[in-house]
């Protein structure tokens, strides 16, 4: 081998060395510098940095904020009645050298198998805790709860050099065991509603109908007595009448009245009437003179 072939090979090598020494940091991650598995130093800020050729190594990790879904799990509130719930967290590595101290070669995986039980025990904590209920866990009072188990898993978190920035119930059910329960006793509750509704329904139809019955027989008897006492003033008129007809002419009076009786007698709907000739009844059609006046 020449002495030129020597320096070509020499060159590539350290142009190898140059480009495996050369490492870029990309703004959405830190990276560390390791020496034999130890932590030499730690790379946030974006850009090139460099590191000891096959004697150090980069390990990056993910510096946005990561999310983690967690399993259903079951808890029993303060009122016994059991809820399935899950939840998701945000979370972001805040301490990369504690986060490699933590959780080693494992990673992320590894770092959010630890974390999801740190959820579901602090989960079941605060939603087992006294005071709270199921109607707390449904209510508005629920985004409390979830900032108390974000605070909690915050804690606990940080041993792994994660920070958990929220915590978020996404489902909140009944086991399938009890739906079935449920679901027949708020039917029994609706049932019940609904008949005591009809019951005062019925209640107050029969206040209006009473009212309206009683206010009938008030007008019924209110234009009944109206009518009596309009019959009675009429009569009474009538009967004044005929007094004052009476002792103005009393033979034109008798006359009068005996043309009134022989139109009942005579009239179109009677049969036959069987009478003597000479009766008093038909007095006023034998005289020549009815009326009993003289002429002057």
């Amino acid at each position: 081998m020449n002495r030129f072939t020597i320096l070509i090979v020499a060159a590539f090598l350290i142009i190898i060395a140059l480009m495996s020494s050369i490492f870029i940091v990309d703004e959405r991650e830190k990276a560390l510098v390791l020496q034999f598995g130890q932590i030499k130093r730690v790379e946030e800020d974006p850009g090139l940095s460099f590191k000891v050729p096959l004697i150090q190594e980069v390990v990056r990790y993910d510096d946005r904020i990561l999310s983690l879904d967690t399993a259903a799990i079951e808890v029993t509130p303060s009122d016994d009645r059991r809820l399935v719930v899950d939840a998701f967290a945000r979370y972001r590595i805040s301490d990369a050298v504690q986060f490699r101290q933590a959780v080693g070669p494992g990673g992320i995986p590894l770092a959010e198998d630890r974390l999801d039980r740190i959820l579901i025990n602090e989960i079941r904590a605060v939603l087992g805790s006294e005071g709270v209920t199921s109607n707390t866990i449904l209510s508005p009072e629920r985004a409390s709860l979830m900032n108390r188990i974000r605070t909690s898993a915050d804690a606990e978190a940080a041993s792994l050099g994660l920070d958990v920035v929220d915590v978020r119930l996404k489902q909140t059910n009944l086991p399938e065991q009890n739906l079935a329960a449920t679901f027949d006793r708020m039917r029994a509750e609706r049932e019940r509603e609904a008949a005591d509704e009809r019951a005062r329904g019925e209640e107050a139809a029969q206040r209006v109908r009473a009212l309206a019955d009683r206010t009938v027989v008030e007008l019924v008897s209110d234009a009944g007595r109206e009518a009596e006492i309009a019959r009675g003033e009429a009569d009474a008129q009538r009967n004044a009448i005929f007094a004052d007809a009476f002792g103005a002419d009393p033979e034109f009076f008798e006359f009068y009245r005996s043309l009134a009786a022989y139109q009942a007698a005579l009239g179109a709907n009677n049969s036959t009437m069987v009478i003597s000739p000479d009766g008093e009844f038909f007095e006023y059609l034998k005289s020549d003179n009815p009326t009993g006046r003289t002429s002057e």
